[in-house]
């Protein structure tokens, strides 16, 4: 099933929710409500097992809300942890597997479908990017889990885009020293959504489609079977090294080879298989412009044909 917060238009009440071919059905009833929106969520992974069936009955028989009628919220309004991997897909004339390596992004930067990703007032950065990535969403506490049982401490998956300011290089302050990984991390520079799909809708997270449009242009077409380090060894990796809490988030990487400029006045979308589209737009205060298109040099493949790079 696939999990939402939304608002009904006219409400201040942010609500959960699934997501069905027939619209959005009401399930507060059956789930409660936190103190906020991201408890209410961690609240439903938390219980899961039990609201299960009367869950598959709202979801089946339930009233519904037509899409057009709400505002859907990001699932995961404010993780604990946002951990995102560095690369890991096989990518240009790349053959041999690089470390696997993650870092902190900040879990305030989170939006949601229909918001807006603001670019802030600086200079330095030479531009700004979208990288669309899956993301898997844990059920914890999760400690030392190995890559065989992997799967007990997943409990679904949404999208997120890792919009990233880069400099020469990464990010840096201006007359001051690296910044690296912060550059990631400024305020609405973690969409995530449109749902989470629970993880019995996707028998393999390894086996997706992933896509990404600029104002109607394809970049990122890439599928997650191309990862360096698939999901079972990303669980293990996280949970080595910290205790992973129910709603926090482990981004799976992006194929670097669809990249391009985000820009004022555009409309972003994401899609991946199985868990739905969700759709931004830009807005960059200082109205700044670079070439359009995909920016990777001659290396790059063309975005509508990604090609496999895995060593044979």
């Amino acid at each position: 099933m696939k999990l939402v917060l939304f608002q009904p238009k006219g409400s201040a009440a942010v609500l959960p929710g699934l997501l069905t071919e027939r619209g959005v059905v009401d399930v507060s009833a059956i789930a409660g409500l936190g103190y906020a929106p991201q408890l209410t969520m961690t609240g439903i992974i938390d219980r899961f097992d039990a609201l299960r069936a009367d869950l598959q009955q709202a979801e089946a028989k339930g009233d519904t809300v037509a899409l057009e009628a709400v505002k859907l919220h990001a699932p995961l309004p404010r993780p604990g942890k946002i951990l995102a991997c560095i690369g890991n897909y096989w990518e240009h004339a790349q053959r041999e597997t690089r470390p696997l390596n993650m870092f902190m992004k900040n879990p305030d930067a989170v939006v949601g479908p229909g918001d807006v990703i603001e670019l802030p007032e600086f200079t330095e950065p030479w531009m700004f990017m979208h990288e669309a990535e899956l993301a898997v969403v844990i059920k914890g506490p999760a400690k030392r889990v190995s890559r065989q049982d992997w799967r007990g401490a997943v409990f679904g998956y949404t999208s997120m885009i890792d919009v990233s300011a880069r400099g020469d290089g990464r990010f840096t302050w201006p007359s001051g020293p690296p910044a690296s990984w912060l550059g990631k991390s400024f305020d609405t520079f973690a969409p995530l959504g449109p749902c989470i799909t629970t993880a019995d809708e996707i028998e393999d997270p390894n086996a997706l489609h992933v896509r990404f449009w600029n104002d109607g242009q394809l970049r990122h077409n890439y599928n997650t079977d191309d990862m360096e380090h698939p999901v079972p060894e990303l669980v293990e990796f996280a949970t080595k090294v910290m205790t992973m809490n129910s709603g926090d988030i482990i981004s799976c990487g992006t194929n670097h080879e669809g990249l391009g400029a985000l820009q004022d006045g555009e409309r972003v979308e994401i899609d991946i298989q199985n868990i739905g589209r969700m759709a931004l737009t830009v807005h960059d205060p200082l109205k700044r412009s670079w070439e359009r298109g995909v920016y990777m040099g001659p290396n790059s493949t063309n975005p509508e044909a990604v090609q496999r790079n895995r060593p044979t």
